[in-house]
């Protein structure tokens, strides 16, 4: 009988502390009273009592003399789970969880996201009465399985600012990038099919690609693109003509762009070998439009354009698109409809709203002043802290860092995370995210804050220390 109790007081534990997690019971609230609890769970006082000292003892709740038993304000974060933090192989999955979590202690320098406050001049509250005013009735329907018309036609004058031409029939709106990729994917990819991608890349792209069963070859990626020696070599091999998913543009994650040269060689290369790039060109908003782009030089032959306004909008409204040839456009709108119906055209509705303001464009103009007055700053600041750079972009969302003292990322973001500073360690960005990586991801936005430098400094004091002994 003693193992039961002890068994039923330990599920009774785990039960409320999950309900206190999840905010069933909010900080600082009353918990029921042992009779209640013993009541509702049929088993004796005793057992009860039992549970609540163990909260207690965990931190969870406190005992008010002739109020009962209250959820502590601040409970603590469980012990397991933070160990489990710092000591898990960081990967894909753990990256995207940090990137969810909402936590205002944590500095998160391996955010992908622009800081909140550079987007809050797009206010999305004042647009909805806009929106209602295109035509309620439609908002309660699935949509065009291509998206919203309108929008489809104020990307044709975006794509045609690039120097891209394409027309309403070319353009697939989808729930943000990840999904474009996802249908890309989907549309080409077998198990077992050879995929090339830049490496270190996209770790969004790599999970999706090693969930469709593909085999990930890893093109380097150089200051100044894609080696294209590598990539040669790999078209040359036999078998079916593999995708090439690429960012001509600040690259995620090093920053860095795509020469102009090697833009025209890797085109080249393409044709040659009847292979398809896939143009990943979600920070668009953040560069001059006027950039090459490999899409520009190709005319949609044999390049997938996926665009995305979740940076430079809001991530909230997951409003994607995709941009190629029209008999291909139409195969991915269909699979878009068989795996999602369609894409939401509420916020496709706003989205178009808010392009046809003409504050738009003043904001994107804001968007690439801050970020050009940031990537200077945070450039300042790795160099002074002693990083060594991949590369010096004039603006970009991200640098591409290594500390010479440091060779494992992985340890450092370890170090660092004990201080509540979330980093993204270069392995996370590799196909391999076992192999030991020096390089590490840091947003440019958010560098400025003073917490970082001070935690490096006294790594490395305490490191120096350390080798004197």
């Amino acid at each position: 009988m003693a193992e039961a109790s002890t068994t039923l007081t330990s599920t009774l534990v785990q039960l409320i502390r999950r309900q206190i997690a999840e905010g069933v019971y909010a900080p600082g609230s009353r918990l029921p009273s042992i009779r209640e609890m013993a009541a509702r769970h049929g088993c004796a006082k005793n057992t009860i009592v039992n549970v609540f000292d163990e909260l207690t003892a965990l931190g969870l709740a406190e005992p008010r003399r002739g109020a009962g038993f209250f959820v502590c304000v601040a409970p603590p974060r469980p012990k397991e789970d933070e160990e489990g933090n710092l000591s898990r192989a960081m990967d894909v999955v753990w990256l995207m969880r940090e990137q969810l979590k909402h936590d205002p202690g944590q500095l998160r320098l391996g955010d992908g996201f622009p800081p909140v406050e550079w987007l809050h001049d797009v206010r999305l509250d004042k647009f909805h009465q806009k929106v209602v005013r295109t035509g309620i009735g439609a908002l309660f329907g699935y949509g065009s399985r291509f998206g919203y018309l309108p929008l489809r036609q104020h990307l044709v004058h975006k794509l045609a600012q690039h120097g891209i031409e394409a027309g309403t029939g070319q353009i697939v709106l989808t729930h943000g990038a990840n999904q474009a990729l996802d249908i890309v994917i989907r549309h080409f990819i077998r198990p077992g099919d050879r995929v090339l991608v830049d490496e270190p890349g996209y770790y969004m792209l790599y999970g999706k690609l090693k969930l469709s069963g593909a085999r990930i070859i890893g093109i380097p990626r150089l200051p100044d693109g894609p080696d294209v020696a590598v990539l040669e070599r790999e078209l040359q091999r036999p078998g079916k003509p593999p995708l090439f998913f690429t960012q001509s543009l600040a690259h995620n994650p090093t920053a860095s762009d795509t020469s102009p040269h090697k833009a025209h060689r890797i085109l080249q290369l393409a044709d040659r070998y009847q292979a398809i790039i896939v143009e990943n060109d979600a920070f668009a908003d953040f560069k001059p439009a006027t950039a090459p782009r490999i899409a520009t030089l190709d005319q949609l032959r044999r390049t997938v354009y996926v665009g995305s306004f979740s940076k430079s909008v809001s991530a909230a409204l997951r409003v994607g698109f995709i941009a190629c040839h029209r008999d291909l456009a139409s195969d991915l709108a269909d699979i878009k409809m068989l795996i999602h119906m369609s894409s939401s055209e509420y916020c496709e509705r706003t989205l178009d709203v808010i392009l046809s303001d003409g504050h738009f464009s003043r904001h994107t103009a804001r968007l690439r002043e801050r970020l050009a007055q940031a990537t200077e700053q945070a450039r300042a600041q790795l160099e002074g802290l002693g990083a060594e750079l991949f590369c010096a972009p004039q603006q970009a969302m991200y640098l591409w860092a290594r500390f010479p003292w440091f060779e494992d990322a992985k340890r450092l973001a370890q170090l660092l995370m004990q201080r509540q500073i979330v980093l993204a360690p270069g392995s996370i960005f590799h196909v391999d995210t076992e192999q030991t990586q020096p390089w590490s991801r840091f947003n440019v936005g958010l560098l400025a804050d003073a917490r970082f430098a001070d935690a490096m400094m006294d790594i490395r004091a305490a490191q120096e220390r350390q080798a004197i002994r």
